[in-house]
This record gives C-alpha cells, sequence and structure tokens, in this order.
C-alpha cells in the first residue's frame, strides 16, 4: 500500500485537490498494541469519484498505552488534529472523520461512541463509526498490522 515516499500534507493535499476538485478526504486513524510499544497509523484518504482512492499516511510508534480508553481517545486526537490542520492552514474541507469504535454496546470501543464523535461535531465535521463503511480506518488499520 506504501512506495515509502515522504510528502509535505499540505502541499500534496492541495496538488491533489487542483488536479481533482471533486474528490473527497476521509481521516482516520487505528492503533494496535505490541508487547512494548503502541503503533498508531493516521491515514487521509482521497476518494475519487467512481475511480478509486488514494491513501497518505503517517506510521507512530509510542510507549505502550495500556489503558483502552486512553489508547482509543488518542485516535480521535490524531484524526481531529489532521483534520483541523487541513481545515485552518488550508482551506480543505474534510468530508468524513471515520472512527474506527463501534456502535454496538457489546463492543468495548462503544464507550467512546459519544464522545469522540460529540468531540469532531462539535468542531463541524461529520463523524462516523462501525458498522458503517469507513475507507480511512480501514486502510489505517491495514497499515497497521
Amino acid at each position: 500500500m506504501s512506495d515509502g515516499s515522504k510528502v509535505l500534507l499540505d502541499e500534496y493535499v492541495l496538488q491533489i485537490q487542483k488536479k481533482n476538485p471533486d474528490v473527497d478526504l476521509y481521516i482516520g486513524c487505528d492503533s494496535q498494541n505490541y508487547s512494548r510499544h503502541t503503533v498508531y497509523v493516521t491515514t487521509v484518504l482521497f476518494r475519487f469519484a467512481n475511480n478509486g482512492a488514494h491513501v497518505i499516511y503517517v506510521k507512530e510508534n509510542v510507549s505502550r498505552i495500556s489503558d483502552m480508553w486512553n489508547r482509543l481517545w488518542a485516535e480521535t486526537e490524531r484524526s481531529v488534529d489532521i483534520a483541523l490542520y487541513l481545515k485552518e492552514n488550508c482551506g480543505v474541507e474534510v468530508k468524513q472523520i471515520d472512527m474506527d469504535y463501534n456502535s454496538d454496546p457489546a463492543y468495548p470501543s462503544n464507550k467512546l461512541v459519544s464522545p469522540a464523535m460529540g468531540y469532531a461535531e462539535s468542531l463541524g465535521f461529520i463523524a462516523r463509526c462501525k458498522p458503517g463503511l469507513l475507507m480511512a480506518t480501514w486502510a489505517a488499520n491495514s497499515l497497521c498490522h
């Protein structure tokens, strides 16, 4: 899924938008705990109308975060931070922030649905969670493992 090229987020996003004015941007993040560290992958997904998608991402290794709430909340913070950066510094509107939380109360991540979506929506973003189609978090999940 990657050629390893490094890009400057603002320049890259504006360049893609200039060439493809109808492109939609989706932001997502996923995390995975390993023995001594936690991996976060935050994605910006460019959805081209009737023509597929393209993903750029940042992958971070941090000290292991054992507490589920803090680890998952950091996913929200990373996604919202990118969306805010694009909005405030580039004038770019994000179509949706994908959140890797489940709306089904049977899943532990359900505890974050209301606060995380409320936070994103209070800043003017559309946020969605499982079981909906979440392209940006799907890509983040694939890159996390």
